[in-house]
């Protein structure tokens, strides 16, 4: 078994760096995704649905779409500056995500509809980059 281990590792080595920015580019573009979908701004959505003002429905907005961008970023830095940068971005996105959580999903504690939702993934992965940042 360990000989097989070995040959897959040394096979995949060369690869080793896209696993890493396949979860960053996946979380950054759907924050993007999530953010272009309440422009123009204010998002008259936030607005009627949950009741924000207009200036915290677009603060929202405009959130959503720096974590998104500031995650992909970070990846380009080696150096202390990307790790803030991607740290950042996951504290925002964790953030966002906590309060989308407690304000549009509360039904979702704790049910299957959490674990199979695209939110509860978003949260984890924030959290990935939260902790370990830039690390490799």
């Amino acid at each position: 078994m360990d000989c097989i281990n070995n040959k897959l590792n040394k096979m995949m080595m060369p690869f080793s760096f896209l696993a890493t920015w396949l979860i960053r580019l996946g979380l950054g573009i759907a924050f993007l995704i999530h953010a272009s979908s309440k422009f123009p701004l204010p998002p008259e959505k936030l607005m009627t649905y949950f009741g924000f003002s207009d200036w915290l429905a677009s603060f929202v907005a405009l959130s959503e779409l720096l974590a998104g961008t500031l995650i992909i970023l970070g990846g380009f830095f080696h150096d202390a500056w990307g790790n803030v940068i991607t740290r950042f971005a996951a504290l925002m996105i964790v953030v966002i995500m906590i309060f989308a959580f407690g304000i549009a999903h509360q039904d979702w504690f704790i049910t299957s509809k959490l674990f199979t939702s695209e939110q509860a993934f978003l949260f984890l992965i924030g959290c990935y980059f939260l902790i370990k940042g830039n690390e490799r």
